[in-house]
């Protein structure tokens, strides 16, 4: 069901149940407090495939530690990356700072008030343009997230999957045809709020809905038809063999991820990716040689972690290890011997930290970590 105009549909009606809708059931959030468009930018970057009730806090700690857009530019990258640390989809702290800096160097840090200047920042696509463009400067630019193509695509039964490009312009065309000129703002965020609340992906609470009246995926018994996806393709696995290397005095070895790489700016252990024919334990010695030039005793295999990314998932195998005698690694990364202790100052992705808490909390029993050990090599 593709709507042509207000002849076929009660726009003005729909939209004035939404919005009565949205102002009884809104969330109380401290970005809707203001119209502060540094603040709405920071939310809208944080909330990208993030829950509210988890990016929350990390909102709140970014507008401590950076009250402004110029606090923001002038901050060092690692102290970003760790104040992220745990959100995931890094690349938004590292796009989140090249902004701040491009702001600041190229408009004394007054911020954009239109989409089409929003559009050019980096990590800035047509949705968060719009969403801060709208909510912020009052800019007729409809959103189109997740959730809003959700609740449009149940109301108007779209049939076209939503990942093609005929979806996706349906889809826009839809929500265009709805946006409200007066408030366009408070109508993108009531939007997202009823797909968030109440036009769940599981169970959704339609008798509460302001479109239930007019909900064709409702009317037809076919709301979980809606959207339309292709099917999932099956999740790869990859098995990661990494090195915990500790010198003479228990230091550990890390090293930097490049910023233009997957998890790009975060502190790592040595190691990478099994190939089909190794074990663990060769893996790991080759990994290692690889990467910082060394070759390495293993002691033992100390854990496994579990992690699932957007579209693939790892066991993450940890080994002790030492450097043998007369090697010294080398690597055009960024690489620090930290003292355990200290760890919790750099910033790692999710399965290396919960490795690090996992060591910490066994930390007391540990036996002496120059012992036991036999000797593996590349050589």
């Amino acid at each position: 069901m593709i709507v042509k105009s207000d002849s076929e549909f009660p726009i003005p009606e729909v939209r004035q149940r939404l919005l009565s809708w949205f102002n009884q059931n809104k969330r109380s959030l401290p970005w809707r407090t203001s119209k502060d468009p540094y603040h709405i930018w920071l939310s809208e970057v944080i909330l990208q495939q993030t829950r509210v009730d988890q990016g929350l806090p990390y909102f709140e700690r970014f507008i401590v530690r950076f009250p402004t857009v110029e606090d923001l530019a002038s901050a060092d990258l690692d102290e970003i990356l760790k104040l992220w640390e745990g959100l995931g989809y890094y690349s938004r702290a590292r796009n989140l700072h090249k902004a701040a800096q491009q702001v600041v160097s190229s408009s004394e840090g007054i911020l954009p008030s239109t989409y089409d200047e929003w559009i050019l920042l980096p990590g800035i696509g047509p949705y968060t343009a719009a969403a801060i463009s709208s909510i912020a400067f009052a800019e007729k630019r409809a959103v189109l997230d997740g959730n809003v193509m959700r609740v449009l695509s149940r109301i108007f039964a779209v049939e076209s999957e939503i990942s093609t490009s005929q979806g996706k312009r349906e889809l826009g065309e839809l929500a265009e045809l709805l946006l409200n000129p007066s408030d366009p703002g408070t109508h993108n965020e009531a939007m997202m709020e009823a797909g968030a609340l109440i036009c769940l992906p599981r169970n959704p609470t339609c008798h509460s809905c302001p479109f239930d009246k007019i909900c064709v995926a409702r009317s037809q018994s076919r709301v979980h038809d809606f959207p339309v996806k292709r099917p999932s393709k099956k999740v790869p696995h990859y098995d990661i063999a990494v090195g915990i290397i500790r010198d003479e005095n228990g230091r550990i070895f890390i090293q930097r991820r490049p910023e233009d790489a997957m998890l790009g700016g975060l502190w790592e252990f040595p190691g990478g990716k099994r190939a089909e024919s190794e074990s663990l334990e060769e893996a790991c010695l080759r990994e290692i040689k690889e990467e910082i030039g060394v070759d390495v005793a293993i002691r033992n295999k100390w854990e496994t972690i579990n992690h699932a990314y957007s579209h693939f998932r790892i066991s993450l195998h940890a080994f002790e290890c030492r450097v043998l005698a007369g090697d010294t690694p080398t690597t055009t990364l960024p690489s620090a011997w930290v003292a355990r202790e200290e760890l919790s100052d750099y910033a790692f992705p999710r399965a290396n930290r919960r490795l690090l808490e996992m060591m910490e909390s066994a930390s007391a029993g540990t036996r002496d970590v120059e012992s036991d050990y036999h000797t593996q090599s590349t050589k």
